[in-house]
């Protein structure tokens, strides 16, 4: 007599396997979307004190090109290189540029001073002011998302 499985019991493990795919995939999908997130806090935190140290180099080499300190923009958009600029990495914001592309958790820039983190909740608008140095989400906004970008 030949050994198998039968019907009935090939019916219970898909069913239990299916139970447990269906529980299983959500909770990828939400682990996905949060590291989304906290790649680009860390990188709004990178930029953040990219700007800091650019300030702090500036005021060591008495470089106070239009009256400021803060750099007077982020980069220099060439190759969609983002808070980067290519003058031999001595202003660099970041020590690897980021590179533009137009999709979840990637970076575009829209001119000098606005840049806009995508998401698949939806687009974060940020904006950099050479006056004061800060690079926040853009003064509409006021989204969970943007709050957890930013603290």
């Amino acid at each position: 007599m030949k050994k198998a499985f039968t019907m009935i019991e090939l019916v219970f493990v898909i069913v239990i396997i299916g139970i447990l795919v269906s529980v299983a995939i959500p909770r990828l999908a939400v682990t996905r979307d949060d590291a989304v997130l906290v790649k680009g806090k860390s990188q709004v935190a990178a930029i953040r004190s990219g700007i800091a140290m650019q300030k702090s180099q500036n005021l060591l080499q008495g470089d106070t090109a239009g009256g400021h300190y803060y750099p007077s923009k982020l980069d220099n958009d060439t190759n969609n290189t983002l808070f980067w600029f290519s003058d031999g990495n001595t202003s660099n914001i970041l020590e690897t540029p980021i590179y533009a592309k137009n999709a979840d958790g990637h970076w575009t820039e829209t001119n000098n001073t606005r840049y806009i983190f995508h998401l698949n909740s939806g687009d974060i608008p940020f904006d950099y002011q050479p006056a004061t140095g800060s690079f926040d989400c853009h003064l509409l906004t006021t989204s969970q998302t943007c709050k957890d970008l930013t603290e």
